[in-house]
């Protein structure tokens, strides 16, 4: 039996022992599709319900000849930024207070719908990402690279961060002095990283979002269920259930990212206003620069020379995930994206499923590495005190070591600050400094966070010889919902997925 594929080729049908054959999707060609989601010469995508067609590719729905255009997600944002941005002024220059309000409000239940599921979903991801580790072979070395080249990644961004910060001098001529700056109220040390990683009960963690001590238990609740065996099975298929359910009401909670943006942006214009940007005009430039030059310099280049993965298609991938992280400020409430744009990108869901949800806990360039030495540098500045070499080796040693105090929260890196300080020598009360811009910076901060949560797993999947070079999904823009049709790499016999042992994969690709 066969089934056609085109006009002249055609391929075998898979045939269950236990049911009606299957069509397997044809690799003939890098670009072939399948016969269901091939759209139809109308432009729609067969399979519609009662000859109604379902939305075909070029972004609208056609029904008995009317059409019906469909925004895309990101042009959704897009326009909740600049909308919001308009609001915010409008409500600044005629002092509108009801209008102020409302947008603080919407913006503040998006941010709680987000900060809802967060340690639910911590604790389940990593839970299940533990046991996941059992379908891969030399899941130990996998998971050591994935730590390393988060340090790595990590380091470059704190010496990015150093030398724009030595040429732009961000703290000076600012006019600000200590009565300006007050010291937090939750500020972080060494002790507080050690002795804040083991709960003192189960129910606390959760209630006050101590992410450190949810991927603790978490841990030790999934070794346990590796070592019971069969046991066990019954509550793996019941935690499986459980983040699957998390996963999809988070999905409803991203479909209101754009009147959340809206909310957002629109508040922190009408509160702030562009008079106190300009006070901080040295160090915001600086840190988005920063950022952008990781983002859009160091990733790419990583990328294209260690794990030969072209950037445009990274950025057309990861993109969704970026974006979501700047306007929701949640490394936590953007992981199921982060996750699934890694999975669209090639990276197998048994490796995914382990490293994107470490990496929203873990891996913080942008608050760990850019924003931490910057904001240092100007504390430094703004009280008069001289920095020398040992302080920036100090610096990057703090931020490379103890970036997993940040949490994958927003305001973790206010956390990620004091540590840095109180190491450094320097008073506390230069945090209190960029509190009123923190907002502006978390934006970037975040989105600078996921687009390293995605680049680590490629880069180890790549080298590894895991990582699927020949997948092609179609477009790579994502709704919120959309689940992914993974081909990847399935698991060899006896389930397990296993890594090349060469540091070359795919040569000549």
């Amino acid at each position: 039996m066969s089934v056609k594929t085109d006009a002249t080729k055609s391929v075998p049908a898979a045939v269950n022992a236990n049911g009606p054959a299957q069509i397997v999707e044809s690799r003939v060609g890098r670009h072939s599709q399948p016969a269901w989601s091939r759209p139809s010469p109308d432009g729609a995508r067969p399979g519609g319900a009662g000859g109604a067609s379902v939305p075909s590719p070029q972004g609208s729905v056609k029904k008995s000849g009317f059409s019906i255009p469909t925004v895309p997600f990101w042009v959704q944002i897009c326009l909740a930024l600049v909308l919001g941005a308009l609001l915010g002024w409008f409500a600044r220059i005629g002092d509108v207070g009801w209008l102020v309000t409302a947008l603080d409000q919407i913006g503040s239940i998006f941010v709680q719908l987000l900060k809802l599921a967060a340690g639910p979903l911590v604790f389940f991801s990593i839970l299940v990402s533990v046991t996941n580790l059992r379908k891969v072979k030399n899941a130990a070395r996998l998971a050591r690279r994935t730590v390393l080249w988060f340090m790595i990644t990590t380091l470059i961004a704190v010496v990015v961060g150093l030398d724009i910060g030595m040429l732009t001098h961000p703290g000076a001529g600012t006019g600000l002095t200590a009565k300006d700056g007050a010291k937090p109220d939750q500020a972080g040390s060494w002790l507080d990283v050690l002795t804040g990683i083991v709960p003192t009960d189960v129910i606390t963690p959760f209630t006050h979002l101590k992410v450190l001590q949810i991927v603790f238990m978490a841990v030790v609740v999934g070794i346990a269920a590796l070592q019971l065996g069969e046991k066990a099975q019954p509550f793996l298929v019941l935690s499986q259930s459980i983040l699957d359910l998390l996963k999809k009401a988070l999905w409803w909670v991203i479909r209101l990212a754009p009147l959340g943006t809206l909310g957002l942006i629109g508040y922190a214009v009408a509160t702030y206003g562009w008079d106190l940007i300009g006070t901080y005009a040295t160090f915001t430039a600086s840190f988005y620069l920063g950022c952008a030059l990781v983002m859009f310099g160091v990733y790419p280049l990583l990328l294209a020379i260690v794990a030969e993965v072209s950037p445009w298609r990274f950025f057309r991938g990861a993109w969704p995930a970026i974006q979501l992280a700047f306007v929701s400020r949640s490394s936590l409430g953007t992981m199921p994206v982060t996750q699934q744009v890694t999975e669209r990108l090639g990276v197998p869901s048994e490796y995914a499923s382990f490293a994107v949800p470490f990496g929203a806990t873990a891996k913080m360039d942008g608050c760990a590495g850019i924003y931490t030495a910057l904001a240092s540098m100007f504390v430094a500045e703004s009280f008069g005190v001289n920095l020398g070499p040992g302080d920036y080796v100090l610096i990057a040693v703090v931020s490379v070591i103890g970036s997993a105090a940040t949490a994958g929260l927003a305001s973790g890196a206010m956390v990620m600050l004091t540590l840095t300080l109180s190491t450094l020598g320097l008073p506390l009360e230069g945090v209190g400094l960029l509190l009123a811009i923190d907002p502006i910076l978390d934006m970037m901060r975040t989105a600078t966070n996921v687009a390293g949560q995605v680049v680590c797993p490629l880069l180890v999947a790549a080298r590894e010889g895991i990582l699927d070079r020949g997948q092609v999904r179609g477009r790579f823009g994502i709704a919120p919902g959309e689940p992914v049709r993974a081909r990847g790499h399935r698991p060899k016999a006896g389930g397990v997925l296993t890594t090349r042992p060469g540091r070359r994969p795919y040569p000549g690709r």
